[in-house]
């Protein structure tokens, strides 16, 4: 209950500019639309009940980029057609921000019927099951035998499924081979190719980087380096696995790739006054060469270098994972999911909605991989059969999935952690960047902070 009010306070006291990014954060200018879209045409069918049965006006919010939200709104307009009888209203944005805004609007009784929500909103705004609904009860409208069962229940509160899982996603390593090849070297594979990078980049030109990582993309990144080095997740039963002798260590890697001008500082970024590295001209013209992102996100740090005004159609490529030590880091989580307001008024019209995007095939064929590779086993074969979705995200999942073993605890993104600029690794790695803290500190801070929001 702290951290919930902690979590309203916080999101009373955000901007209400709204940015995105594809599961873990990304950014635009805000991009919010109100406006009904509701199409007129025949009626169809839902799992387990005639169209025509359900009815209501119904507000649908979800986060993203231009791709996601021309998709859904295309979705809408389809789905409408389909189901005259309910009005579906938009409401969307980038994540810059987004998560404080909803989080007000969730513990406050006034989110959306239908929402897009990250795996860990589910803990931290209806951890004791009250503020979504529980979805089994729309079993007849949400067809959910197409998803996996340990899916289900990494949603579900007591019993009470509080979110449809729509896709599981991990970070894997992107690289503008374009740069690369200009600057004469090697794409990373390992702790001493990528020290060579930074070296071979700083001599071509120093304001060009082979990596880039902002505050968040540190504490991720740290967390795989420390995984590929000492093999344990990063949290396991509700506890903390790593000493603050070893998370030190990882702090000091990260000053090392500083120092051997392998990544920018934190000031650096901040000075390119951009609200998200897909967004920032550096990225977008080659002078930051590399990115540790989402699968999801892929497309849309492609898209960036390839539609470049200054110098278009440069080579994007995923690359190996970094080798850092004797086993294989990182983690795969359920990047986002749907959920319904308990408060809704036509929580059917909203089922039916989810249904559509997730498992049905006229649905799942607009929605494509805007969100991700779907969970649902209906949405699987019909990419597949009808060869849909981009190909690039498509190969990064498959390349996450095969590689990261680990566990991610639901806490690791708890808004005291993840809000930008006041969570503890916005906070940790800026100060540690700035030298205003050394490795030590910043270890004890953030192990303070991840037990605090774990209640130990």
């Amino acid at each position: 209950m702290k951290n919930m009010k902690r979590a309203a306070a916080l999101a009373m006291a955000s901007v209400t500019a709204i940015s995105l990014v594809g599961c873990g954060g990304s950014s635009s200018t805000e991009t919010t639309a109100a406006a009904d879209t509701k199409a007129a045409g025949e009626n169809g069918s839902a799992e387990g009940g005639n169209s025509g049965d359900i009815s209501g006006d119904i507000t649908f919010s979800w986060w993203g980029g231009d791709s996601r939200h021309e998709a859904t709104e295309k979705a809408i307009e389809a789905f409408q057609t389909k189901y005259p009888s309910v009005t579906v209203s938009p409401e969307y944005g980038a994540w810059s921000g987004w998560e404080e805004k909803q989080s007000l609007n969730i513990l406050g009784g006034n989110s959306a019927d239908l929402m897009q929500i990250n795996w860990n909103w589910i803990d931290s705004y209806s951890n004791n099951g009250t503020n979504f609904a529980d979805l089994n009860q729309y079993a007849d409208i949400i067809d959910l035998s197409q998803f996996p069962e340990d899916a289900l229940a990494q949603c579900t509160v007591d019993g009470k499924l509080m979110a449809v899982p729509i896709a599981m996603t991990g970070r894997l390593f992107y690289w503008n081979k374009t740069t690369f090849d200009e600057v004469g070297c090697d794409i990373p594979t390992d702790e001493a190719s990528l020290l060579e990078a930074g070296a071979k980049f700083k001599a071509y030109n120093e304001d060009y980087y082979p990596l880039a990582l902002g505050e968040y993309d540190r504490a991720i990144f740290l967390v795989y380096y420390l995984e590929s080095v000492y093999g344990k997740n990063w949290v396991e039963n509700g506890e903390l696995q790593y000493t603050e002798e070893e998370i030190q260590e990882g702090m000091d890697f990260i000053t090392k790739l500083e120092e051997n001008h392998v990544i920018p500082t934190i000031a650096t970024i901040a000075g390119d006054m951009a609200d998200s590295l897909d967004k920032n001209a550096k990225w977008i013209n080659g002078v930051y060469a590399g990115i540790y992102e989402w699968d999801s996100s892929a497309s849309k740090f492609q898209k960036a270098i390839v539609e470049s005004t200054d110098k278009p159609n440069q080579e994007f490529v995923q690359g190996d994972f970094v080798k850092f030590g004797d086993y294989d880091g990182g983690f795969t989580k359920i990047s986002m999911a749907f959920a319904i307001s308990a408060k809704s008024e036509h929580p059917e019209a909203a089922a039916a909605l989810m249904n559509y995007m997730l498992n049905d095939p006229e649905g799942i064929e607009i929605i494509g991989t805007e969100r991700g590779i779907p969970c649902s086993a209906e949405a699987l074969k019909v990419l597949d059969e009808k060869g849909l979705g981009n190909e690039l995200v498509k190969a990064a999942n498959a390349a996450v999935m095969a590689h990261n073993k680990f566990a991610l605890d639901p806490k690791f993104e708890h808004n005291d952690l993840k809000a930008n600029p006041d969570g503890v690794y916005y906070k940790v790695f800026s100060k540690l960047s700035a030298g205003d803290i050394d490795s030590a500190a910043a270890a004890k801070q953030l192990a303070d902070g991840v037990n605090e929001v774990l209640g130990n």
